[in-house]
């Protein structure tokens, strides 16, 4: 819901560093890599319970993740099988985070845990399920002109995610509470956009 606002905003500094980056020979595929393996480290730490850390590498794997596509559009080197990989390595990560929790506090969070993965589940397959359908199609991206896929938004999207995962690590006191109040969120998201979806699709025939 929020990407439409801050990605005009974060576009600006994530060019600038792309820039420099790719003056250093560093190429897309291999920052996706990076920031996914700095990302995985949270998953240990949140499991430790050090969550200042476990935050740090959140927010660096979402830096990555925002620096490697303006590195691919700013080189040229753009590809279905990047925006592929980086897709698939995100959804990896969110479940990590997620996880993560749960082994800090078995007791409380294992529950909670497990419902916003099954939540996330919803809006993961929603959102891929119709990127496959779109570009049989051949869907634009109106808004979203700088994603690898078609992407059809919702309540819970980028923005909402990362400052979830800020909360879970700045209050892991209740992160049962915040946790439960996303998944019903993401749960929102998957019903809009299958309803969405499905309309869309119909309307063209499908």
């Amino acid at each position: 819901m929020l990407d439409r606002w801050t990605m005009p905003l974060t576009q600006p500094p994530l060019r600038w560093l792309a820039r420099r980056l790719d003056a250093c020979g560093i190429r897309p595929d291999q920052m996706t890599v990076t920031a996914f393996v700095i990302g995985m480290f949270a998953l240990p730490l949140l499991a430790l319970e050090w969550y200042l850390p476990a935050l740090i590498a959140i927010l660096l794997n979402r830096l990555g993740d925002g620096v490697d596509g303006a590195m691919a559009r700013l080189s040229g080197r753009a590809s279905d099988a990047g925006g592929f990989l980086d897709i698939g390595l995100d959804f990896v990560f969110y479940a990590a985070v997620v996880l993560g929790f749960a082994l800090a506090n078995p007791t409380v969070n294992a529950l909670p845990a497990a419902f916003l993965l099954f939540a996330f589940i919803g809006t993961g397959t929603s959102f891929l399920a119709f990127a496959i359908m779109a570009t049989r199609h051949g869907l634009e991206r109106p808004r979203f002109q700088k994603k690898a896929f078609y992407y059809l938004q919702g309540l819970t999207e980028g923005t909402e995610t990362i400052l979830a995962f800020v909360l879970f690590c700045l209050l892991p006191a209740h992160f049962r509470w915040l946790a439960t109040l996303f998944a019903v969120a993401c749960l929102v998201t998957t019903v809009t956009r299958l309803w969405g979806g499905y309309r869309t699709l119909r309307q063209l025939g499908g």
